[in-house]
């Protein structure tokens, strides 16, 4: 009786072991397929994050709104004002009206406290880009 208890018990052993080894190995399948897919996964996302920041360190004007106005438009310098000014001999009134605004507004772009907006911008470029006596001359235009 003893053996047949001790072959029963390993036939029992050996019927378990071949029933987890069969589920086993479809579980084996399967965790290596999904290692596999999470391994192309962050390959892939990090594939994506390297195209990003390429793109993002060659944003174009259209896409980043300060580059594209500091492209298109002059920079600006209080001290390049003033000495611009200076240089054509305008008063700060004379300067005004070739450019649109009030000897105030010159005055204080001069002096640091105001910077002029887009449209002024704008209109101090052309003055910006004027000589002695075409400065003069446009002067004299809108006075006569």
């Amino acid at each position: 009786m003893p053996n047949l208890a001790g072959v029963l018990k390993e036939e029992i052993r050996r019927l378990a072991r071949k029933e987890v080894r069969s589920e086993l190995s479809g579980l084996r399948k399967a965790s290596a397929q999904y290692r596999r897919e999470i391994a192309a996964l962050k390959r892939d996302l990090k594939e994506k994050d390297r195209r990003i920041k390429s793109l993002e360190s060659r944003k174009s004007p259209e896409v980043n709104g300060r580059a594209r106005r500091q492209e298109t438009s002059p920079r600006f310098s209080p001290q390049w004002l003033q000495k611009h000014r200076e240089k054509l001999e305008l008063s700060a009134a004379d300067y005004a009206a070739l450019v649109g605004v009030s000897p105030l507004t010159i005055y204080n772009w001069e002096k640091g406290k105001n910077r002029p907006r887009a449209k002024q911008l704008e209109a101090w470029s052309e003055v910006r880009a004027l000589g002695k006596r075409e400065a003069w001359k446009r002067l004299d235009e809108m006075e006569g």
